[in-house]
């Protein structure tokens, strides 16, 4: 598991006024938020181009955050995040904090391993990825970096779905938690033209 530590600062102002203030001065306003019932949600700013740094890492995404706030440090995680459509700038973040016996709910990316050695490469078939990240169920401590799913048993004109995600133990995919109507695909084996 990946360690990230974020920098914020509470801060008192609100409002869309003290919000563009915060930006001109390179800040980005976020809030804190969850966690044990008597802790309020709480406004912060971080350092705009400190969060870019910490954005490039896809793990940022899916990883428990170190927040340090005004000297004291909270567990969290990213749970939104408002870009700007052509400024490499973060508008506003949202952060959830984390508690050791709550379950949280975040999207997990999929790494698809050893297609190479799989029977469906041999046959000179491809593997076309429908889905790249999974949202999962989990408490902290068990949340994953990525979920694996192994094709190297792999076949021809083969579909795969979150079903046949090998999952570690205490953590459960969302969807499938609603029933199997619901066990969407996540790639598919193909021959391609002219190797029929």
């Amino acid at each position: 598991m990946s360690n990230f530590e974020v920098n914020a600062v509470a801060r008192n102002d609100e409002g869309k006024g003290a919000s563009r203030r915060l930006r001109r001065e390179g800040l980005v306003p976020g809030i804190i938020y969850g966690g044990d019932k008597r802790k309020k949600p709480t406004s912060v700013s971080l350092p705009n181009n400190e969060l870019i740094k910490l954005l490039a890492d896809d793990a940022f995404y899916s990883s428990i955050l170190t927040l340090k706030l005004d000297g004291k440090e909270e567990q969290v995680i990213l749970k939104d995040l408002q870009r700007h459509p052509a400024k490499p700038v973060v508008l506003h973040a949202d952060f959830l904090r984390v508690t050791k016996s709550n379950k949280i709910t975040i999207t997990v990316p999929v790494a698809f391993e050893n297609f190479e050695t799989s029977p469906a490469s041999k046959a000179a078939c491809k593997f076309a990825a429908e889905k790249n990240t999974v949202e999962v169920i989990c408490l902290p401590a068990n949340l994953p970096e990525k979920l694996v799913v192994d094709l190297a048993a792999c076949d021809s004109d083969q579909v795969l779905h979150l079903s046949d995600i090998t999952l570690p133990e205490g953590v459960e995919i969302l969807s499938l938690r609603r029933g199997g109507d619901h066990d969407q695909g996540i790639g598919y084996v193909y021959a391609p033209r002219g190797n029929k």
